[in-house]
């Protein structure tokens, strides 16, 4: 049987959001970082990307992300070259077209972790390399691959399960409403009333969940949320650049937190899941976070082979 992360199909796509890949598109990227790991743990090299390069631009700040691409590249046989806003023409001004016509020559895909989804979409529409989304304010596409890989890690499935998500209708929550949908997996968010997701993006997720047979509610109470879950996630009620927020959606988001109480709400045997990094004691206790059914550390260490499968597909 054909190795997934040796099929061609994706090569040279960009990987922007989640909504511009089929069903069967995510199915191969979550195969392929399942073969991955199994490989990566029994020894066995997988160096696909041997001689080619991969330009990180970060104008965010990130453990997971910097790490899992540097290493998964070199796990591939590739190099991983760091570039922050500072190290950079972007920070004096240089156009996003030129940086991308410039990196073209020497790189064989882009990542960038940054703010604005449009200047996601600009390096894409003038680089001629792949260009991968490491996470914006609107979607975090990379992020959701691993969380559904480690679901099924655990629950053995993702079709018919239930996913409740508990606070801010952010770019995490975007994305997991746009791969929950194509993967027929329902979806529940909690949030607070005036945080809740982009109506864009839930109505992009409900077209595909109507093929699929996934279920999508928004929802104020979290209670009603985990009833029946089988997974319960949460994130940072301010997300990165909501700084100044944070003492204000510490309130609005009080009784938005993952607990012991709000877990026994949930599934038997229901995991929890959280993206990184965690506010402990704000919207996850440590009793949770470190409990049996916690899955956070799985999903953490994911987020390397879903990369490593999403560079190896595309590049």
């Amino acid at each position: 049987m054909a190795k997934a992360y040796l099929n061609k199909s994706l090569k040279g796509r960009d990987f922007l959001t989640i909504s511009d890949f089929t069903s069967q598109e995510i199915r191969l990227i979550i195969d392929a970082a399942h073969e991955l790991k199994k490989e990566l743990k029994e020894g066995i090299p997988h160096p696909v990307l041997q001689g080619k390069t991969l330009g990180m631009i970060f104008t965010k700040p990130s453990t997971r992300t910097r790490v899992s691409f540097e290493v998964g590249m070199y796990q591939l046989g590739g190099y991983a070259l760091f570039l922050s806003a500072q190290d950079i023409q972007l920070r004096r001004g240089e156009s996003l077209p030129d940086t991308a016509r410039t990196l073209e020559r020497y790189l064989d895909g882009i990542m960038i972790r940054t703010f604005d989804q449009k200047d996601v979409e600009e390096l894409a529409q003038y680089a001629s390399i792949p260009v991968i989304n490491g996470l914006t304010d609107l979607v975090h596409p990379t992020q959701v691959i691993a969380d559904l890989m480690t679901i099924e890690e655990h629950l053995g499935k993702l079709k018919g399960i239930k996913l409740a998500f508990i606070g801010d209708g952010n770019n995490v929550a975007h994305s997991l409403l746009q791969i929950c949908a194509k993967m027929g997996v329902h979806m529940t968010i909690a949030c607070p009333p005036g945080y809740e997701p982009s109506a864009e993006i839930v109505a992009g997720a409900r077209q595909d969940a109507a093929e699929t047979g996934a279920v999508l509610e928004i929802v104020e109470d979290p209670l009603e949320a985990v009833r029946d879950a089988d997974a319960v996630y949460t994130d940072l009620w301010a997300s990165m650049g909501q700084e100044k927020e944070q003492e204000q959606r510490a309130k609005v988001f009080q009784r938005y937190q993952v607990n012991s109480g709000l877990l026994k709400k949930a599934n038997p045997g229901a995991v929890v899941l959280h993206c990184l990094p965690a506010h402990r004691g704000e919207e996850i206790t440590d009793e949770v976070m470190d409990g049996p059914q916690s899955v956070v550390f799985d999903e953490a260490e994911n987020r390397l082979h879903a990369h490593k499968a999403i560079m190896a597909l595309l590049m």
